[in-house]
């Protein structure tokens, strides 16, 4: 079966609070709704101090999903491993870890905008110094074991319950993220289809005398929302898909690569383009991908229409999928 996805980002441009807990809480509903009809993966991400309120506390988001569920991972793709204290983040992940029975994913990015490094006082031009510190940390804390952090002995309790520890992926696109993650002998994490990177990966692997694996997007990995009439959802609901489309497209230069990648600047763009589709639940079936991703309330779509698009994926399509 496909492995099968509901993300949540939370952006809500213009939101007032009370509009923000309302879909807060929306989303925690359908999350446990996502868990009861054998929805995969919760997947969520952080970005700070954006205009449309981007959640960024995915970790805090994540523990009040394990809340609601039972069975569904949540994985936090990505993290901006450079804006967090590696201690912190060690206990925090273990918490959740024994909470959720292992069912947190952690990727493991450093981003790639400036601003956010400025807004946490944290130093963009040592982000990959940054990034080793906290891998490195990450996996001596989770041994329960002593060990030296910046020139004292410390211990990080409690223990997470996942063996060896829990599962943490380096995200990226650069051949820097694939020597990191080759080197500590963690899974790679590419930030869109690039079996080039993917390949490169694995000679370092042999170099380093490492094992690791590559969890990779497929070549298409297309944003959906499901819907009994494609062009009314469009024509009213669009310009929410393009919203993300396009505060994406104004932070990724042309060095990053990136599954969510659009070049759309009108919601007829946007749908000829094929990144973010509506489809029928018969559509969607018939699209024959390794992955559905799910995004019912993409660039502050209205819940109600979220809720009609989770319900058809859950009643309509993931049986099919399924069968």
């Amino acid at each position: 079966m496909p492995v099968t996805v509901v993300r949540f980002n939370l952006v809500a441009p213009d939101a007032t609070p009370a509009d923000l807990r309302a879909r807060y809480q929306a989303a925690i509903e359908m999350a446990a709704y996502a868990d009861a009809h054998g929805i995969t993966t919760v997947q969520t991400e952080e970005h700070h101090g954006v205009a449309n309120n981007w959640l960024p506390s995915p970790f805090a988001f994540a523990g009040a999903v394990f809340g609601a569920t039972r069975r569904i991972a949540v994985t936090v793709s990505a993290v901006i491993g450079p804006l967090h204290d590696p201690l912190r983040l060690a206990e925090d992940i273990a918490v959740l870890d024994l909470l959720s029975g292992g069912r947190l994913v952690t990727v493991a990015g450093i981003g790639y905008r400036p601003e956010e490094y400025a807004h946490f006082g944290a130093d963009w031009k040592r982000r990959g110094k940054l990034q080793d510190e906290l891998l490195e940390t990450l996996l001596k804390a989770w041994t329960g074991e002593e060990f030296t952090y910046r020139g004292r002995t410390v211990r990080v309790t409690p223990r997470p319950c996942t063996e060896p520890h829990p599962l943490l992926l380096v995200g990226g696109s650069s051949k820097a993220a694939a020597r990191r993650a080759a080197r500590l002998g963690l899974p790679l994490f590419p930030s869109a289809h690039l079996p080039e990177l993917e390949a490169y990966y694995k000679e370092r692997l042999v170099e380093y005398g490492t094992e690791g694996w590559t969890m990779m997007p497929a070549a298409e990995t297309p944003l959906l929302h499901i819907t009994k009439d494609p062009d009314r959802a469009w024509a009213e609901h669009g310009h929410h898909f393009l919203h993300e489309a396009r505060t994406y497209a104004s932070w990724q230069s042309g060095d990053i690569r990136s599954a969510v990648k659009s070049a759309a600047t009108t919601v007829e763009e946007l749908r000829a383009e094929g990144v973010y589709r509506m489809l029928t639940p018969e559509e969607c079936v018939a699209q024959g991908l390794d992955n559905y991703v799910l995004h019912p309330l993409s660039g502050g779509m209205p819940v109600e229409e979220g809720w009609r698009s989770l319900r058809l994926f859950g009643e309509r399509v993931v049986p099919e999928l399924a069968g």
